[in-house]
């Protein structure tokens, strides 16, 4: 189905955009954020507001060139950088799953098990529930089919979306505070921790390598050509504005909610801690979202890589021919193997520690920022390539320039200070 003439109604113009927001918030703003709340409080709120703009900014120009060039930017970048480019890519694509496999089971069997404590030990819940929802993704995926699928994120971010938020204000931080934070850019602790736990926020609200996923989805809902593309930024506007409001909700709880511990039980302990002040409805309600958070970003990990691997499948056989296939099928050989393997072989990560996984999931996920921003300033800033009414302004590429500065500059502070380089 092709865009036509009729003006779509908001929820048709953000359904992709919702689908990349559920599977964007999910471990790493849940878990990045209430961890950068307890250790940082308030004041590195405004560092969700810019991790979301600046996904923003690179998921606008990944849909930007695959509407104004009819190629996701994978074969883009393929048929402009060649085979280089694809073992690269394929490295870290393969690394990556392994460790975002990881943390979103291990996040799934935490907040399954302290909804049905059934467990002595909470390791044991975690990695038994983790392997659970790791099957019930494998399950809605070959089974439920794309339309099953947007209909169970879009219930999972409902429930997350609402509960997270509205616990956040029912705890009544000092609003001053959170104004502060947002709006006065500072790292507490910036030679120790503080670096580290801002950096993961940046990095883990709104994904990371799956903002790719989002040239598949629009896909899937039949968005193609230059009218696409403001109906493109209207949904991903959406998608990031709910992101930032979850992960400054999230950041508020962990600063109001003091825990010890940072293993397996912690998010057990935070729920305990919130009944304090919330009581029974408000710990369920907190659990519900998180549980809606985390088991819709599985689910949209799930459902959308094996498209990106699938895709670099078709490119390495036959990047330059006629007769590749347009479309990703999902009952591909390529598509199932990798999502099968997603879905297995992460099972072994499932020993480490909660926190440990979730904190080096999200800067690892953080190194493909300034990857994505060199390619979109290579790939948008030509009109040869995109055609000179798409191609970056002065405003985008400075942008884009920022975001590679600052994330090369964070790594390399951060590997510095970890092993000494």
């Amino acid at each position: 189905m092709t865009q036509n003439n009729r003006k779509p109604r908001l929820f048709m113009i953000i359904g992709p955009g919702l689908l990349v927001a559920a599977t964007g918030v999910g471990a790493g703003d849940l878990a990045a954020a209430s961890f950068s709340g307890i250790n940082l409080g308030v004041a590195v709120l405004w560092a969700v507001l810019v991790g979301a703009f600046l996904k923003f900014v690179l998921n606008e120009g990944l849909a930007r060139w695959q509407l104004a060039t009819g190629q996701t930017l994978l074969e883009g970048c393929v048929r402009h950088l060649g085979r280089p480019f694809q073992v690269v890519f394929l490295a870290y694509l393969v690394a990556w799953s392994l460790f975002v496999g990881t943390a979103l089971m291990s996040a799934c069997g935490v907040t399954a098990h302290t909804i049905f404590p059934i467990f002595d030990n909470p390791d044991t819940g975690k990695f038994w529930f983790g392997i659970l929802h790791s099957f019930l993704g494998v399950v809605f995926v070959c089974l439920g089919g794309f339309k099953l699928f947007e209909k169970v994120m879009n219930a999972c971010i409902a429930a997350m979306f609402v509960t997270v938020v509205t616990t956040a204000i029912l705890l009544r931080p000092d609003w001053g505070e959170v104004l502060k934070g947002l709006f006065i850019p500072v790292i507490p602790q910036f030679d120790g921790k503080g670096l580290v736990w801002t950096i993961a926020l940046m990095g883990g609200v709104g994904g990371t390598l799956t903002v790719l996923c989002y040239g598949y989805w629009i896909r899937e809902a039949g968005r193609e050509g230059d009218d696409a593309i403001r109906i493109c930024r209207i949904d991903l506007g959406v998608a990031y504005a709910m992101t930032a409001v979850f992960g400054v909700a999230m950041v508020i709880i962990g600063s109001q909610v003091q825990v010890e511990g940072s293993g397996a039980g912690l998010i057990a302990a935070l729920a305990e801690r919130l009944e304090q002040p919330l009581g029974p409805v408000g710990k369920w309600a907190f659990l519900l979202g998180a549980w809606g958070a985390v088991f819709s970003s599985l689910l949209g990990v799930w459902q959308s890589v094996p498209y990106i691997f699938a895709d670099f499948c078709s490119l390495w056989r036959n990047n330059q021919s006629a007769e590749r296939p347009r479309n990703v099928s999902t009952a591909s050989l390529a598509y199932r193997s990798y999502l099968l393997g997603i879905a297995i072989i992460p099972v072994f990560g499932l020993r480490y520690g909660f926190q440990s996984v979730q904190k080096y999931y999200a800067v690892f996920g953080a190194c493909f920022m300034p990857f994505l921003a060199i390619l979109l300033i290579y790939l948008n800033g030509r009109a040869n390539r995109i055609g000179d009414q798409h191609k970056n302004g002065m405003a985008t590429n400075a942008v884009l320039a920022a975001i590679l500065v600052f994330f090369l500059f964070s790594l390399y502070f951060m590997a510095r200070e970890k092993f000494g380089v």
